[in-house]
C-alpha cells in the first residue's frame, strides 16, 4: 500500500467564494482590480491550504503487467504469486494493529521477491512448491482469520487467544518467508564461492596476491 495526501477542498472554495464575493461587491472594470483579486485569491489559497491541508490516505499499488513466460506452469505460478499478494494488500487494510502490518508488508516485499527470482530462473520452479502449496496459503488462511476475528465488536476469550495465537507465530512466519528467499540463492552461493577459490589460487600462483607482493619485497631487500 502507498501513502499519498488528499489535498482538502477548503482553498478552492475559498477562492471561488472570494471570487463570487469580488464579482456582486467590488469594481472590476480595471486591470488593477482583477490583480488586487489575483493577489487576495492567491493568499487566501495559500493559507487555507497551510490550515487545511487533507488527509494521509491508503491507495492500492498499481497492479503488476503479466506477461507470459511461454512455460505454463511457472505462468500459473506467477498469477497464483500475484493473487497472493494483492489479497495480503487488501488485508493489510483491514488489519489495524501497527505491528501486524508491518509484518505483512514484510511477507508481501519476500513474496514478490520470491515470484520475480523464479520468473527470471524457472529451473528453480521445483524449490518453491511447498512453499506455494502449503506455507503460503497457511498463511493467507492465517491473515485472513486474524482480519475477521479483529473487525468484531466482542472480543471474547476465543477471539483474543485465537488472535494471541497469530500475532505469535507471525514472527516465525517472516523468518519462513526470508530462508526460502535466501535457500533460491544456494547454488549461486557455491558458484561464487568456487569461482573466488579458483581466484585466489590462480592469483597466488602467478604472484600477484598482496602476501606474494609481500615475499618477493622483503626477498629483494635481501
Amino acid at each position: 500500500m502507498a501513502r499519498i495526501r488528499k489535498k482538502s477542498v477548503v482553498p478552492v472554495y475559498t477562492v471561488a467564494a472570494i471570487w463570487i464575493f469580488w464579482a456582486t461587491c467590488m469594481p472590476m472594470y480595471k486591470l488593477s482590480h482583477f490583480i488586487w483579486l489575483a493577489v487576495w485569491s492567491f493568499l487566501a489559497y495559500k493559507i487555507t491550504g497551510f490550515f487545511w491541508r487533507g488527509k494521509w490516505v491508503e491507495v492500492a499499488d498499481p497492479e503488476p503487467v503479466f506477461e507470459s513466460t511461454g512455460n505454463p506452469e511457472l505462468d500459473e505460478l506467477i498469477q497464483q504469486g500475484h493473487s497472493a499478494i494483492k489479497e495480503m494488500r487488501a488485508l493489510n487494510v483491514r488489519i489495524k494493529d501497527k505491528k501486524i502490518s508491518e509484518q505483512i508488508d514484510q511477507l508481501e516485499r519476500l513474496s514478490d521477491d520470491i515470484f520475480s527470482h523464479v520468473q527470471k530462473n524457472p529451473g528453480k520452479l521445483s524449490q518453491i512448491r511447498k512453499f506455494m502449496s502449503y506455507y503460503l496459503p497457511t498463511t493467507l488462511k492465517l491473515l485472513n482469520t486474524y482480519a475477521d476475528l479483529s473487525e468484531q465488536s466482542v472480543r471474547g476469550q476465543n477471539i483474543k487467544a485465537t488472535m494471541e495465537k497469530i500475532e505469535s507465530m507471525m514472527n516465525t512466519i517472516v523468518v519462513a518467508f526470508e530462508k526460502q528467499l535466501d535457500s533460491l540463492f544456494g547454488a549461486e552461493a557455491l558458484d561464487i564461492s568456487t569461482d573466488i577459490t579458483v581466484l585466489e589460487n590462480m592469483l597466488h600462483r602467478e604472484g600477484l596476491t598482496a602476501e606474494d607482493s609481500g615475499q618477493n619485497i622483503r626477498q629483494f631487500m635481501k
